[in-house]
């Protein structure tokens, strides 16, 4: 059950699986029953067939279940989403009863359909009874073929709505029942009888009675049209959510535990039983079952399928590892660390979930329009039959036009707009390694105007190195031993690179001031480390020789640091960092794209300006604390801009937040990927512009759907309305609209990073 209780706000937020929906005024309908109860907040998504509630903690899981089922829909909690156990050996989705039904039921009416619309077409087929042969075989057609419609049509009424298989229902019945009227009360029943058949209804007749006309082609054509139209947006619905399953699917099914200790026999069971600290064995060319700690072993993992890297990282002992990542050569014994829903795949796959059941603010006006676009075409369509009958153009111009209305308006591609296009969009970034939170996103990449780029881990490596050390009035050892101890008890690159390998003492009385230093006491000695106005702040001074060597190092983009105690420092280690092969291509892209690059870090501005110029960026800010990266993009805000911020630290955090588009980068902290919009999950600054464009396509394919599902509406509603459509058309033309806006989303699967 994917349920969350916010304790602060005490809600609870699961999903529904949602069956019955056919169209977008369907998803209105139950998201405004939802929304009526006390405390609830709910989104309704069509494409998904899902719905995201908010309820406060005291309302039951079965009250919101029985809303929707009084609605007349049916609802189930939402299950974490696992590996189907049943994929075929090629890859391929199994297969979906609903689907399949569907399908027999369309390929049923699609043969006898052909025949009806045929001899309809074309006069010198028709022999002597060809009326009643027609009526034999569009009967099923409008009758079982047309079901789904009618049921649906039925069970709206029963709750006081109107929705597409309302109109749908209307017009077929109204084409079909008026052939009957006319075959056994009229003049179309008897033999000989023949009639052409028009694209656009003949007026020439004028108010002739229509009796002598019969509709089944339309009634037959309509329902197949249609059933086509619904198979095939069914279809390219699932073809959207693969790349969802896919993420799924990269999990190990089963798993060799080691019960009795790393020495003992195995167990094999299947992955989903894994429990936090059990031990497992993972093999040359298996999958690791979950996130875990190697205990034992020594391989080179392949992450490439989560991450987009191509080359497998070492571990060994104390290194941590991700499930669903594929073990390169040697035997691991891994202590599992997290299972189920708290997995680093669970929890990338319901981001993905997540972003796919938000609407951009265009979807949410699609919504309210489609929710009284029903009841509004039914009045027109009964105007129209009104007109016609009192301009005296006859049964046959009126009822063509008005069941024309009923077909041509229905709001499927509507609804279908905004969800196709993010469940491919953000589905494809999943695979290429870019998290998007969600349609807000999309449209914030739009109008970014600047990107603020972190220096540490983000256009570098991250990876500091501790290259020199100078030091004045101490040995070299003791300084280093003083320097590795304060700063064993920070987790910054620098204090790392610092302490690594070195002897450290005994310390207390920590004190982090972080973008500044540390302070603590060293086996009982007050020391301190950090920039050079750090130590003079707190009253140590700084030798000649050192200072001279803090300009050296700044001078060739190195990153020094003075230590210092008992008044006076000590020495000087010089950290350096290396620039990221991939960060000069990456401000390049982004450039490309519109978007001018300001490098902004705390370290030194000498240091900056080195790996600035190194990647071509013109705009740096040097000696920048946390508090001030959110004020700085805060002022380019106020300047106008709209403000991208690339990071990967928790210092990084707030700036993220603070910028109308925060991007982290995976390999950094879990705080800043929390604060961000956007996440890569792998560490290359190029991917940031990939996932800027992904944004930006998937946007415009979202605005593209959007406007030719209105302007369609919008053009052909007078047509339809001015008898210029035959409703065989009308009900193709309709079932072409949901297509094309689903065929249209599935292009943004082949999108590809650049390089």
């Amino acid at each position: 059950m994917a349920t969350e209780i916010r304790e602060a706000e005490t809600l609870i937020e699961l999903d529904l699986d949602i069956t019955g929906m056919t169209c977008a005024s369907c998803a209105h309908r139950i998201e405004r029953k939802l929304n009526k109860l006390d405390g609830v907040s709910a989104t309704v998504n069509y494409a998904t067939e899902r719905a995201t509630v908010s309820a406060p903690a005291a309302v039951d899981e079965s009250t919101l279940l029985d809303t929707v089922a009084a609605a007349g829909y049916g609802a189930k909690v939402r299950r974490p989403l696992e590996a189907t156990d049943a994929d075929d050996a090629d890859g391929e989705v199994p297969a979906d009863p609903e689907l399949t039904a569907l399908r027999n039921r369309l390929f049923g009416a699609i043969a006898l359909t052909v025949p009806v619309i045929a001899v309809a077409m074309v006069p010198a087929l028709q022999f002597e009874y060809w009326q009643w042969a027609s009526l034999t075989l569009a009967a099923p057609v409008a009758t079982w073929g047309a079901w789904p419609f009618h049921r649906a049509a039925w069970a709206n009424l029963r709750h006081g709505a109107a929705t597409m298989d309302t109109l749908v229902s209307l017009g077929v019945l109204a084409a079909f029942g008026w052939s009957l009227v006319a075959l056994f009360w009229g003049d179309a029943g008897v033999p000989g009888m023949t009639h052409p058949f028009d694209l656009v209804p003949d007026r020439g007749d004028g108010p002739a009675s229509g009796l002598g006309d019969i509709y089944l082609e339309t009634a037959a054509g309509v329902t197949t049209f249609l059933l086509a139209g619904r198979y095939f947006e069914k279809r390219s619905k699932r073809r959207a959510g693969d790349a969802l399953r896919a993420l799924a699917d990269l999990g190990a099914r089963e798993v060799a535990v080691l019960p009795d200790g790393p020495e003992g026999p195995e167990t094999l069971v299947p992955a989903g039983r894994l429990a936090a600290g059990d031990l497992f064995v993972v093999r040359p060319g298996e999958k690791v079952a979950t996130d875990g700690e190697v205990v034992t072993g020594h391989s080179a993992v392949d992450a490439s399928m989560l991450t987009g890297e191509s080359v497998p990282v070492e571990v060994g002992p104390g290194d941590e590892v991700v499930g669903a990542t594929v073990n390169s050569a040697g035997r691991l014994v891994v202590r599992a660390t997290r299972v189920g829903a708290d997995t680093h795949l669970a929890q990338l796959a319901k981001l993905v979930e997540d972003a796919q059941a938000g609407k951009a603010k265009a979807q949410r006006l699609a919504d309210r329009i489609s929710g009284v676009f029903v009841p509004v075409v039914i009045a027109l369509a009964v105007g129209t039959l009104g007109f016609w009958l009192g301009a005296d153009a006859g049964w046959e111009i009126a009822l063509t036009a008005a069941v024309a209305v009923l077909i041509i308006a229905c709001p499927c591609a509507l609804g279908l707009a905004t969800p196709t296009a993010l469940m491919v969009g953000t589905g494809r970034g999943a695979q290429l390694g870019i998290l998007i939170r969600g349609p807000e996103v999309l449209e914030a990449t739009r109008e970014v105007d600047t990107v603020v780029l972190d220096k540490t881990g983000t256009v570098t490596t991250g990876d500091m190195r501790l290259t020199e050390l100078v030091t004045d009035g101490a040995p070299d050892d003791e300084v280093r031993r003083v320097a590795a101890t304060l700063e064993s008890g920070s987790e910054h690159p620098i204090a790392r690179a610092i302490a690594a390998g070195a002897p450290t003492g005994t310390l207390t009385d920590f004190v982090n001031e972080p973008g500044l230093g540390v302070t603590g006491a060293v086996d009982g000695r007050a020391a301190v480390i950090g920039r050079a106005g750090f130590l003079t702040g707190r009253g140590l001074t700084i030798p000649d020789a050192l200072a001279d060597a803090v300009d050296a190092a700044e001078g060739r983009g190195a990153t020094p640091v003075l230590v210092g105690w008992s008044g006076r420092a000590y020495g000087v280690l010089v950290v350096a960092d290396t620039v990221k092969d991939s960060s000069v291509e990456a401000v390049r892209r982004l450039r490309d794209l519109g978007l001018r690059p300001v490098l902004l870090t705390g370290d030194n501005e000498r240091a900056a300006r080195a790996v600035a110029t190194e990647v071509g960026i013109e705009e740096v800010r040097a000696g920048v604390l946390p508090a001030d990266k959110v004020a700085y993009v805060r002022a380019l805000q106020d300047e106008g801009r709209v403000v991208a911020m690339v990071g990967d630290g928790v210092n990084d955090a707030a700036a993220l937040a603070q910028a109308d588009l925060g991007i982290a980068m995976g390999t950094g902290t879990d705080v800043a990927r929390e604060a961000s919009d956007l996440t890569i999950v792998s560490g290359d600054l190029t991917v940031a512009a990939d996932a800027v464009r992904l944004s930006r396509r998937t946007l415009g394919t979202i605005r593209g759907n959007l406007f030719w599902a209105f302007a369609y509406n919008v053009a052909a509603l007078p047509l339809a309305a001015a008898a210029l459509l035959n409703p065989m058309l009308a009900g193709a033309a309709m079932a072409a609209s949901s297509v094309f806006v689903v065929t249209n989303s599935l292009r943004l699967r082949r999108f590809r990073p650049l390089g």
